[in-house]
């Protein structure tokens, strides 16, 4: 076998396996947004699925629910929104820098 190729299967062997580890340590991290001063928290997973949502009370308002809606939707915005910019950095340290979006290989989000 090629030199080369060889060294590029083990660089391809190295990439995938701390592609599996990276995986996993998303699936344990917790991120959290919140909205509304602090009414409505929002923590999700490394990946941006949902985990858990707090509602403080007092912003709980029969009168007004689209405000408690409209609370609710930007703190999951915001999670996933940071849960995205902290995977896409751990992708850059993982690849070394190589394109996250390889063709073929679609992105997480």
């Amino acid at each position: 076998m090629n030199p080369n190729l060889q060294q590029i299967m083990q660089l391809g062997q190295q990439l995938q396996a701390k592609m599996a580890k990276l995986q996993e340590s998303l699936d344990s991290e917790k991120i959290t947004a919140s909205s509304g001063g602090g009414m409505v928290t929002v923590t999700v997973d490394g990946k941006g699925g949902v985990k858990a949502v707090q509602i403080d009370p007092a912003c709980v308002d029969p009168r007004d629910v689209e405000m408690l809606e409209d609370l609710v939707l930007a703190a999951v915005s915001e999670a996933q929104a940071k849960a995205r910019a902290h995977y896409e950095e751990e992708m850059r340290k993982a690849t070394g820098g190589l394109p996250i979006n390889l063709p073929g290989m679609p992105g997480l989000f």
